[in-house]
């Protein structure tokens, strides 16, 4: 049984987008399937309306092509980047909220977008000659305290599956 990666609340979500999806077995995660939601371009190919949380070299805005609704080409890049963060539950149930509450702040501050899979996997959009050294600050305390594991999105380029 496949499991799908949701985007409940989409950065870009707009009443024209489309909903396709990308296969995540070439990243390593067997079974699952992000879901994207796409803006429609008059030249058939599709812009990113959401920051990825599993799809590695993908970002808002990419352009992308599609075959029977999964994305299997980018044809366009830009130049955004995706910054995503895992937080670890720990021994202490108060440091889960607070380490939260001190990456949305972050996050707000910095004046970048961001979505959320639960409560604890963060993607945050990274736009070109943007320097969030405040939030990298904020997640470095994380990753010390054990509490977190971040990368980037284009740490591997896009690959679809077969």
């Amino acid at each position: 049984m496949t499991k799908f990666i949701v985007h409940d609340d989409p950065v870009g979500r707009a009443a024209r987008n489309y909903i396709a999806h990308a296969d995540l077995a070439p990243f390593g995660f067997d079974g699952q399937m992000e879901q994207l939601w796409l803006k429609p371009l008059d030249d058939g190919t599709f812009a990113i309306a959401c920051i990825p949380f599993r799809t590695y070299g993908l970002a808002l805005g990419d352009r992308v092509v599609l075959s029977d609704d999964e994305v299997t080409e980018v044809v366009g890049l830009s130049r955004h980047r995706v910054l995503r963060m895992l937080l670890m539950p720990g021994a202490d149930p108060a440091r889960l909220p607070q380490a939260i509450t001190r990456i949305k702040n972050a996050i707000e501050e910095a004046e970048l977008l961001s979505e959320w899979s639960g409560d604890r996997h963060v993607a945050v959009d990274i736009p070109p000659h943007t320097s969030p050294s405040k939030l990298f600050e904020v997640m470095e305390r994380e990753v010390e305290e054990g509490g977190a594991f971040w990368e980037w999105a284009d740490a591997r380029a896009f690959s679809a599956a077969g």
